[in-house]
């Protein structure tokens, strides 16, 4: 079985998606600390004078160390915020009528209590999966029980689902690289996403790369999938990522 574990993101970019269409089990990984500024709470649209950044406030002050699945949303409105700015960038794209009624009732599941930014990323993921026609397993590592840090816990992860493959982001090569024996004495391959960006019709050209996965449904609508699919190249062994290099690191 192939797997691949990820943070979960707010509204990711394709190659996320592309990610989780290429394995068999995609691991969501809210077990792990969390990190201010990262890509677990902002994003980016594509407006007329290019990308702009949407980021969740979230309560940080006092609790180092807390894992992603406990960190919690800090103003329960910010969406009124986030939903107003992608309407005024895409109400004129093709599909803007088709998706955004779905994506203001998704926010608004966070507008009451105690609101945690990994419920909201979740049913983002969940939502854009769906979507996009995609039909492979998803599960948390919190539910499955696993410890571990760095590459301890993603090679437990890999033996608690009996994988023999693990498809890893480009950006975890730093310190997978130098583990790649463990890996391999427990009967894993390890091998590394190769993702060009494709691209696809966009409003405000000069076409801008990088932006969340709205964009492309807002422009593309039922082709998104397909979109998404032709960015993937055969994917990267250790030595031939020692070749390509640091040029196809992701923007995770």
């Amino acid at each position: 079985m192939k797997i691949a574990i990820a943070q979960p993101t707010y509204l990711p970019w394709l190659g996320y998606f592309d990610l989780i269409d290429e394995v068999d089990c995609f691991v969501l990984l809210d077990s792990v600390q969390f990190e201010k500024q990262s890509w677990q709470q902002r994003n980016r649209i594509k407006t007329p004078s290019g990308l702009q950044w949407l980021s969740v406030p979230v309560f940080f002050r006092g609790r180092l160390g807390q894992q992603i699945l406990d960190v919690e949303i800090r103003d329960i409105n910010f969406w009124h915020k986030h939903l107003r700015a992608i309407e005024l960038s895409y109400r004129r794209a093709p599909y803007f009528d088709v998706y955004f009624a779905q994506l203001a009732d998704i926010f608004q599941t966070c507008s009451s209590g105690t609101a945690k930014l990994v419920d909201l990323n979740l049913r983002l993921i969940q939502w854009f999966y769906r979507t996009l026609g995609l039909l492979t397993k998803m599960v948390r590592s919190s539910e499955i029980g696993v410890s571990g840090k760095r590459c301890d816990l993603l090679l437990n992860v890999c033996q608690h689902l009996q994988a023999d493959s693990y498809l890893s982001q480009v950006g975890s090569a730093a310190y997978l690289l130098p583990e790649l024996e463990r890996f391999s004495a427990a009967g894993i391959e390890v091998m590394f996403q190769h993702y060009e960006h494709p691209q696809y019709q966009q409003l405000f050209p000069p076409f801008c790369e990088y932006a969340s996965t709205l964009d492309l449904l807002f422009n593309e609508g039922d082709r998104a999938v397909n979109v998404v699919r032709s960015g993937r190249r055969p994917a990267l062994s250790p030595d031939e990522l020692a070749v390509v290099g640091d040029s196809k690191a992701n923007p995770w």
